[in-house]
Order: structure tokens, then sequence, then C-alpha cells
């Protein structure tokens, strides 16, 4: 009577265990879904701005977690099928496979905390140099379409402010036809409209594109690190519900 107890008791605790891996699961495939597209989000939404940046590391945060949520929706149907066939080498596999994600959006999180903490320093550093000597240069398309595109996405004029336009070296010469700003900083644009800076014709924004910029990267990096540390939290219960089932059908007769 009490052997039987047992085992009723052990067949019990083993479907219990499924259960929560199949919930698990359903989870897991969400959070996934979250970090691919957050990741995705965040290099298509503004991706521009990124040719203005000094180092990679913003972008390199978001190809991580488009990595990881490719992985996750690989390693749940894995999970599905290990915790259907009861096998200890699917589950083993699957255990591995989500300590790998784990440590994957872990790395991601700690870029994107580490990245927002020297933010601010960074633009400070490297934006108005690259505003002013690379805009509307030989070879450096990709820049001034992104001055641009921050300009008129943010309404702001220069790193700073509009005069640090004055000492742009596009601003200096001739192709400038006389402009003391580019065009893409007036509210509405027309040929030649920078040649006017006054409040009325151009953004006039306390603290500059770099205030703006540097409030949309930081708003995308918190979001990067919360998903990505987020859904590795949750990844521990996967791995503990994951070990109880390997050794609940280790510890069964076959």
């Amino acid at each position: 009577m009490s052997a039987g107890y047992k085992d009723d008791q052990n067949d019990w605790q083993t479907v219990c265990l499924k259960y929560l891996l199949f919930v698990f699961n359903f989870l897991f495939w969400m959070g996934g879904a979250a970090v691919l597209g957050v990741g995705v989000w965040t290099l298509v939404d503004k991706s521009d701005y990124l040719s203005l940046l000094a180092s990679s590391t913003f972008a390199v945060s978001a190809y991580i977690l488009i990595l990881a949520g490719s992985l996750v929706v690989v390693t749940g149907f894995l999970g599905c099928c290990a915790v259907i066939r009861e096998q200890r080498s699917c589950l083993s596999m699957y255990f591995f496979c989500l300590l790998l994600i784990f440590l994957i959006e872990l790395v991601a999180g700690v870029l994107a905390y580490v990245y927002y903490q020297k933010l601010s320093e960074e633009l400070k550093q490297n934006l108005s140099q690259t505003m002013t000597e690379n805009y509307a240069q030989p070879g450096k398309g990709a820049i001034t379409l992104a001055v641009d595109q921050l300009q008129q996405d943010f309404k702001c004029c220069g790193s700073n402010n509009s005069h640090d336009w004055r000492e742009s070296i596009f601003i200096l010469s001739v192709s400038a036809e006389g402009r003391v700003v580019p065009d893409s900083c007036c509210k509405t644009i027309t040929p030649l409209c920078g040649r006017r800076d006054h409040p009325s014709n151009i953004y006039k924004v306390e603290g500059g594109c770099i205030t703006k910029l540097e409030q949309f990267l930081a708003d995308h990096l918190l979001i990067i690190g919360a998903v990505g540390i987020g859904v590795a939290c949750l990844q521990i219960c996967g791995m503990v519900f994951t070990s109880c089932l390997y050794r609940r059908i280790k510890l069964e007769p076959y």
C-alpha cells in the first residue's frame, strides 16, 4: 500500500513537472518573440542614427537579442518534444540550449547597461565632430542622411545648438551657397532655406540634437537590458523545472 502510494505520488509529481514545463515553454516562446521583436525594432527604428555613433555596442546588443530570440523558437520546439517523449537526452539538450540562450541574453543585457553608462560622454565627444566634419562630404552620404533625418525627426539643429554649424566644413565651403545651417534644420524644408537661421525658420531646441538622441538611445538601451535580463531570469525557472523532470525520469523504472 505504501509502495503503491509512493508510485502514485511520483507519477503525480512527474505530471505536474511536465505541465509546468509546457507552461514555461509557452511563456518562453512569448519571451523569445519579445526579445526578437525588441532586437529588430532597435535596428529598424531610426537605424540611420547608428552611423553617428562612435562604437558599435548599441548595434551589437540588438544583433545579440535577434540571435537569442531566433534560438528561442527552435529551443521551445525542442522543449515540447523533450517533455512529450520524456527522453533524458532531449531534456539534457534542452537544458544546455536554455543555458546558452541565458548567457547570450545576459551578455546583451550587460552590454546595454555598460553602454548606457557611457552613452552621454560618447555623444558629447563625437557627435559634434561627426556632424561638422563629415556632413555633405564625399563618401559620407550615410552620415549626411543620418544627420538630416536626426534633425527632422527630433526637430533640432546642431549637436548642441544651431551655432555649431558655423564650424562645419560644409557651411564654410562654396557648396553651401550661403547657408548658415543645413536645410534639414528648417521647420519647412525648401531649397536654400538654411540661409536664414531665425527661430521662426529653423529649430532652436535647448540642448540641441545631443540631448534628443541621447534620450532616444537611452530608452532603447533600457528596453534592451530589461527584456534581455528579464527573459534570462525566466529561463532560470525553465532550467530548474528541466532538471527536476530529468531527475524524476531517471528515478522511474523502465
